[in-house]
């Protein structure tokens, strides 16, 4: 198997051919411009009297940026101003790439080019920045060729700006070094200084401070023009957060620093991620916008048939639910902290992860098309939750005495289940990398082949934050060394995505969000999986844990009050509005059991698919989409809403001409509603065809879930 590990010099798209269109040289004071193929998007290009780069951008005709500063600062040089433009060179390609997994069976890739190479003296300083641009929005980053006097860059700032034009509406999350968990508001410019005060004492030591915010942004100007700013291919660069100018109505970049107020650290030649603005006047094309996917470079290897889309289900929410469960093996560390045999514990009796349980949730799976079941709590490590700052190592090839690996794996291989490791680092990254071989090994050893990654906790021993160059550079390297070992990666607290699920598409999922543990942490109000899909899944999918049933957490008896913000019903539509290839089915068992019939929804939808139609969309409103299993003619349709009712209208016209179908539909009953009637559904069957319009109530919090397949003839 070949495979690259691409450094922050790496140069996107090396080995596509372009046509070239044009290349020119310019004086400091020619502007440059160019069109998306279809000329709805409009970039210029242009320096100031002082020779700094300077770019805009209309839609249809209207100014979206006004003009923005662009510029790199590093200790060693500046990158900002007294440039000249040495020449303008530009391209174009439309072509297609076949995805190993995702919501299309094929992407097209239909892009202008245009590449403006700069030029300062005293000291020479050379500069390119690359702009691509699509029917969907556009891409810029800086690419950096050897200097004359500089070979490498301590970079300290970027000064990429976004000027829009007025108050726009602004969907968004603070800013912050080390964590994506939060709801999001739906603010303004103005606004925004006091929409982030209401997050006063969530993570303070992390966050930026200021009126700082965090890609993915989703911005809905006055015009209803939508925009989602974020990045592409972050690789070797820390990632990027928004400081905003509420009077300017502005925003620019942020880059998250190490301990020391360093950006990064760049060995030149070097190309920065791209900076991505995709932008439409229809809410539904920023869903379906492969654009970010567009600006990362091919698979890094040639064979992927060992990459398998799956659902699974865990030995996880049991210990979110209530007290009775633990991931620690035994309480007795605090009393005897210096004893690492574990044979002298005494076990809690409340581990979950232990043979006899595990080997219920095997059976359950395989008796119910699951593919897989993810164990949390297995290996040696977690009874005190920051062991390696006190007495224990998370060792990942050493599983407590009541997991008996071998066992687990011969039953679960003769009942056609699949086992997921799961690695919690605690966030010490470092001695992650120092283990990851043998860990691997063990893994290749016993069968697994995916991985679920853990980082909680202030990254140690470093001093990094989750998103500072270190940790990007780790995540990558991690996803990198399963790939060698043939092994699917699910990252949690990493660096959010940035479409690098294409180079290694064995980097499954991931969190990088607000998930579905929440619900047992105060909950996610209905609002926040109409959000996400706008705003977090444009960098790639996203472990949500879907598939909750029991909504209310008293039905435990622990003492707890959080509510989910969901019906059974809208739970299956999340199956279609959160695509991923690696679902959760969250659940216990027991609560499927008592609901067979909803279940049969999550047992049958697929994970990977042929082509996907956004049917209804509005940011944190209402989402509909339907989608085709790419291995058989079944179409599936999700709808969600916020905390109102609604009345979706589906427009079934993506089916074939002429083909009658049967559609299974899952629905919130008359009196569902997610606080006071969450569990009340009902499954109804009606004939459909291409002429069909279906009229369908999603309750408060509500939703619906489709299966529709082709009648037999």
């Amino acid at each position: 198997m070949r495979i690259k590990f691409f450094s922050g010099a790496l140069s996107l798209f090396t080995g596509l051919s372009l046509f070239s269109l044009s290349s020119l040289s310019a004086s400091a004071a020619t502007p440059a411009s160019i069109s998306s193929p279809n000329g709805n998007i409009k970039l210029e290009f242009k320096l100031d009297n002082l020779g700094a780069p300077l770019y805009s951008i209309s839609y249809k005709e209207k100014t979206l940026v006004a003009d923005s500063k662009l510029g790199l600062v590093g200790s060693e040089a500046e990158f900002i101003s007294g440039f000249s433009i040495a020449s303008v060179d530009t391209t174009s390609s439309d072509t297609s790439w076949t995805p190993v997994w995702g919501e299309y069976a094929s992407v097209r890739d239909n892009h202008r080019e245009m590449a403006v190479k700069l030029v300062a003296p005293n000291p020479e300083r050379l500069l390119t920045i690359r702009f691509r641009l699509f029917d969907d929005g556009v891409g810029f980053r800086y690419e950096l060729p050897l200097q004359d006097k500089v070979n490498y860059l301590t970079l300290m700032a970027e000064k990429t700006e976004f000027r829009f034009c007025d108050d726009h509406t602004l969907f968004c999350i603070p800013g912050d070094y080390d964590t994506d968990e939060y709801l999001w508001s739906e603010t303004s410019f103005s606004s925004l200084p006091e929409a982030l005060a209401s997050y006063a004492g969530h993570s303070e030591a992390q966050r930026a401070g200021g009126n700082t915010i965090q890609t993915p942004l989703l911005l809905k100007t006055k015009d209803h023009v939508y925009v989602n700013l974020h990045e592409a291919a972050l690789v070797g660069y820390p990632a990027m957060l928004l400081d905003t100018n509420t009077a300017r109505f502005s925003l620019s970049s942020h880059l998250v620093p190490d301990r020391l107020g360093v950006a990064g650290y760049l060995q030149l030649p070097f190309s920065t991620p791209w900076r991505t603005l995709i932008i439409s006047d229809d809410a539904r094309d920023i869903l379906a916008s492969q654009l970010i996917y567009n600006l990362n470079e091919p698979c890094a290897f040639e064979d992927t048939s060992w990459i398998r889309p799956m659902k699974f289900v865990g030995v996880w929410w049991e210990m979110f639910v209530g007290h009775k469960k633990t991931w620690a093996y035994s309480d007795d560390y605090r009393a005897k902290p210096g004893i690492t045999d574990y044979d002298k514990l005494t076990p809690n009796g409340r581990h979950p992860a232990n043979t006899a349980n595990v080997l219920k949730y095997v059976d359950f799976a395989a008796d119910h098309n699951i593919d897989a079941v993810l164990v949390e709590g297995w290996n040696q490590g977690w009874e005190d939750w920051c062991s390696f700052r006190k007495n224990r190592q998370f060792l990942f090839d050493a599983p407590y005495p009541d997991f008996d690996v071998d066992s687990i794996q011969r039953y679960a291989n003769s009942r056609g289940v699949k086992i997921i490791m799961h690695h919690e680092t605690a966030a010490n990254a470092a001695d992650y990398e120092r283990q990851l071989d043998r860990a691997f090994a063990f893994m290749n050893d016993h069968g697994y082949d995916a991985v679920k990654t853990g980082y909680v906790g202030a990254i140690i021993p470093r001093s990094e934050h989750h998103t500072s160059q270190w940790m990007v550079d780790h995540v990558l390297y991690v996803a990198d060394q399963a790939a060698r070992h043939h092994i699917m990666v699910d990252s949690h607290e990493a660096p959010r995505p940035t479409g690098l699920c294409r180079t290694y598409p064995n980097w499954v999922a991931q969190e990088s969000a607000r998930g579905g543990e929440f619900e047992s942490m105060g909950g996610n109000p209905p609002s926040h999986t109409c959000i996400l899909p706008f705003t977090r899944l444009k960098g790639g999918p996203m472990d949500y844990t879907p598939g909750l049933f029991e909504t209310r957490l008293s039905y435990y008896g622990e003492g707890k009050t959080e509510q989910a913000g969901t019906t059974i019903a809208r739970q299956l539509a999340l199956y279609l509005t959160m695509p991923s290839p690696l679902q959760m089915a969250c659940d216990l068992p027991e609560n499927y059991l008592r609901f067979p019939d909803a279940f049969k929804f999550i047992e049958d939808v697929p994970v990977d698919w042929k082509d996907s139609k956004y049917l209804e969309a509005e940011p944190a409103r209402y989402i509909t989409v339907a989608r085709l299993d790419k291995n058989s003619d079944d179409w599936y349709v999700g709808a969600i809403t916020d905390h109102n009712a609604r009345t979706a209208t589906i427009d079934l016209s993506f089916l074939p001409v002429g083909v009658k179908y049967e559609a299974t539909i899952y629905e919130d009953a008359p009196d569902a509603d997610w606080k006071e009637n969450p569990q009340a559904y009902r499954i109804r069957k009606v004939k459909v065809n291409s002429r069909t319009r279906l009229r369908q109530h999603l309750a408060p919090g509500g939703g619906c879930a489709i299966r529709i397949t082709p009648i037999s003839k």
